[in-house]
């Protein structure tokens, strides 16, 4: 399983910044001069080595450097040495040290080596076809059981939405009011139809309005949220549908490895000495 993203130019240096800085920076060697291989290119003493060049030229041509042209080669390399030189500049204006970008280098640091430990925890430990089905079946029994198909007209104020009531008890068409009154771009146009959903997927107030209606029945009472002021129609209800094991298999696969992964800081928790003073 590949944890790692493609890293741009600008997070390699944090990374190789992220090394040189706090208490043990002195001990410490930086990103570019952890390998024995001969440096690509070198910037003031400091040395970027042929792994990190390599790494940045696949996560940025999305092919190995011997696949490239030599202009191309060239100019990935130009990228690095123009970014370690601003680095280096930064670093001695102490801007490493400064608020939101000292924070940011040492999020940049905890993240990737949090995503390295994950992948190397995990890297002997496939999921096997029994815990695969167990996560299934969990998440199958999890899943709401009802289907709501519902269409709404959204508006700014009560009053409004209580005029539309009003007007639809007296024969107005749902969906032209919906096209001519609704602020909601995304269902206005459709006569204010939401599809299919699970009241999960909608705001509290809305999706307990919802459930509380017959099928065809409108809400006798504008319902608020955090988006205006709601009136809603039940078109109908189903069964949720259950996606078959195969063609959920993938995510499946990533749940039972985030549990495991999971269990797996918990037990470094239970040795691990923690203060907190929040």
């Amino acid at each position: 399983m590949k944890l790692l993203k493609a890293l741009p130019l600008m997070a390699l240096i944090a990374v190789a910044a992220c090394s040189r800085m706090g208490p043990s920076a002195t001990s410490a060697p930086s990103a570019a001069t952890t390998t024995a291989d001969k440096p690509v290119a070198t910037v003031n003493g400091t040395n970027i080595s042929r792994d990190t060049y390599e790494y940045y030229v696949r996560n940025t041509a999305g092919k190995a450097s011997s696949e490239l042209t030599a202009d191309q080669r060239n100019q990935l390399l130009d990228n690095l040495v123009r970014g370690e030189i601003v680095a280096e500049m930064a670093e001695k204006q102490g801007l490493d040290k400064n608020g939101d970008t000292r924070s940011l280098l040492q999020l940049s640091r905890l993240q990737i080596l949090e995503q390295a430990g994950a992948e190397h925890y995990l890297a002997d430990k496939k999921p096997t076809d029994a815990e695969l089905q167990a996560e299934y079946h969990q998440q199958v029994d999890a899943m709401p059981k009802t289907q709501y198909h519902a269409r709404h007209i959204l508006v700014a104020n009560q009053a409004q939405a209580q005029q539309i009531i009003d007007q639809l008890k007296k024969g107005a068409k749902f969906d032209d009011l919906a096209k001519k009154e609704s602020i909601d771009p995304g269902s206005k146009n459709q006569g204010g139809d939401l599809g299919w959903f699970s009241p999960a997927n909608m705001v509290k107030p809305f999706a307990e309005a919802v459930m509380a209606l017959k099928k065809d029945e409108i809400t006798s009472q504008p319902v608020q949220s955090q988006y205006g002021w709601h009136v809603i129609q039940l078109l109908d209800t189903r069964e949720t549908p259950v996606p078959p094991f195969d063609q959920v298999k993938d995510r499946v696969t990533q749940l039972v490895q985030q549990r495991k992964f999971r269990a797996y800081q918990d037990d470094l928790l239970k040795t691990a000495k923690v203060e907190k003073s929040l």
